[in-house]
């Protein structure tokens, strides 16, 4: 399924049934008094997380969501039908904004998680509702409440434990094919990665994660150049960072302190809290003659760092990588955004 990760569209809530206007008749009765009934309410718009769904692509197809209007009321005192509400099912991971505003309306970060984002109208009241001592026939009523309308920016973060960033052409694809049963595509070309793609991956003591191919980040990023934005809020909710470095560079054509440094400068521009968050710097394509020096050279410039050397093609070290990754999880924060 194609993955979608951003979407607009508008949800209307019902209006509420206006109230009646309407007298008893009853046979040798003919002054009957007031018994027009009270309209219904509207249809709420309800948004419940479904774990079983990956994408946005149904909000992308489909513009406009509208609950049904409440009914009118009806003679003998009879309420109107409330209008049924109208529910959308998401994916767990999805944040919902005004977007006219840009505020955020609803997070969801649970399976099962309900939210009402717009409440139908209330129904009017029946004329039987304003007769008084001295009004005991009174010819108005109530007009029900319009329906809210809202229009709404949807966007889901990949809910990862952990996320393989790095710049294009580093092997996080070939990594992520190598420590799971994720199948992203592999080419030697930019941007092979254009959507995030999952994989579940096991150490060997048993211990599970999910981790994250992102796309790869170039200069200027965090203010939306290359895949810029559309790459970085899917880092937002990984407990873990895990830096993939060719530390090759690029078979000895880059400076890859320079390159770890533009990773870093790229994540806490787009966001601060990024700077805390465990990491690990993956020295990937180890196999290669220059990857060797280079490794010996960023040790020097970043001592205290927690490097795992590996070679995602040739799956050298991957045990180690796996185990370090676990442990590391087993005391990162949850992320609460």
């Amino acid at each position: 399924m194609k993955f979608v990760d951003t979407a607009k569209f508008t949800i209307k809530s019902g209006k509420g049934g206006d109230g009646a206007v309407s007298f008893r008749h009853e046979l040798y009765v003919p002054n009957g008094g007031p018994n027009g009934g009270d309209g219904g309410d509207g249809g709420d718009i309800v948004f419940i997380a479904d774990e079983g769904k990956s994408s946005l692509l149904d909000l992308k197809v489909r513009h406009n969501y509208d609950a049904e209007n409440g009914f009118k009321g009806d003679i003998k005192n009879m309420h109107g039908k409330d209008g049924k509400d109208l529910i959308i099912k998401i994916p767990v991971g999805t944040v919902l904004f005004n977007a006219k505003t840009n505020e955020m309306l609803a997070d969801f970060k649970d399976d099962n998680q309900e939210e009402i984002l717009a409440k139908g109208g209330k129904g009017g009241r029946g004329n039987a509702r304003f007769a008084n001592s001295r009004n005991k026939a009174p010819t108005i009523f109530e007009a029900g409440d319009p329906g809210i309308e809202i229009e709404i920016r949807a966007e889901l973060k990949v809910l990862a434990d952990v996320g393989f960033v790095g710049l294009p052409n580093a092997g996080k694809s070939t990594l992520l094919r190598a420590i799971s049963n994720s199948k992203p595509e592999v080419a030697d070309y930019p941007f092979t990665t254009l959507t995030p793609q999952l994989g579940v991956c096991r150490d060997n003591n048993g211990r599970t994660f999910v981790a994250a191919d992102l796309p790869g980040l170039i200069a200027g990023a965090s203010v939306g150049k290359g895949l810029g934005h559309e790459f970085l809020r899917h880092i937002e909710r990984c407990r873990v960072i895990c830096h993939v470095i060719d530390m090759s560079g690029n078979y000895g054509t880059e400076n890859v302190a320079d390159n770890y440094n533009l990773i870093r400068k790229e994540l806490v521009d787009y966001n601060l809290n990024l700077d805390g968050r465990p990491e690990i710097i993956v020295a990937n394509k180890i196999d290669l003659d220059e990857a060797q020096i280079n490794l010996e050279y960023f040790k020097e410039a970043f001592p205290g760092k927690l490097i795992i050397p590996i070679s995602g093609l040739k799956k050298e070290n991957i045990d180690e990588l796996l185990r370090t990754i676990c442990d590391s999880l087993e005391t990162a924060p949850e992320v609460s955004l």
